[in-house]
């Protein structure tokens, strides 16, 4: 098994909505989930989470604790992703999809059962306590 590791952002705003984009490349494209992805060789999860999120949001962001991590299926046989999930707080720019993003947008936490979410973000948002559990 090949293990890509990958990190994501869980960023919330001071109305307490989440950061979310739209995924515009596989897996998962035109669904919503978190911004992030591919650590790059010789990256920490701190450098690859600011680069992440400024690619795909145009925001930039202080990195905070590690609130949990999944293993998602790869794009290819025999190959997984380690994501790592971390707290992050935007700390400057002008929210705009860029990258592999086809769109950003805050979500109420409400809204997040009515979106088209990445297979299993919901139950892992509800399980850290960011998602509602109805």
């Amino acid at each position: 098994m090949r293990v890509i590791p990958c990190v994501g952002a869980v960023i919330r705003d001071a109305h307490g909505r989440l950061l979310l984009i739209r995924r515009g490349h596989e897996p998962g494209k035109g669904l919503w989930s978190l911004p992030g992805g591919r650590i790059e060789h010789g990256e920490t999860d701190e450098q690859a989470l600011i680069r992440e999120v400024a690619e795909e949001t145009s925001l930039t962001v202080t990195p905070g604790r590690l609130i949990g991590s999944v293993r998602l299926p790869g794009a290819g046989p025999g190959t997984e992703y380690d994501v790592r999930d971390y707290v992050a707080e935007v700390t400057g720019g002008t929210l705009a999809a860029g990258d592999d993003a086809d769109d950003a947008r805050w979500a109420e936490p409400g809204e997040l059962p009515a979106l088209p979410l990445t297979r299993g973000l919901l139950d892992t948002l509800r399980s850290w306590g960011v998602a509602p559990l109805t």
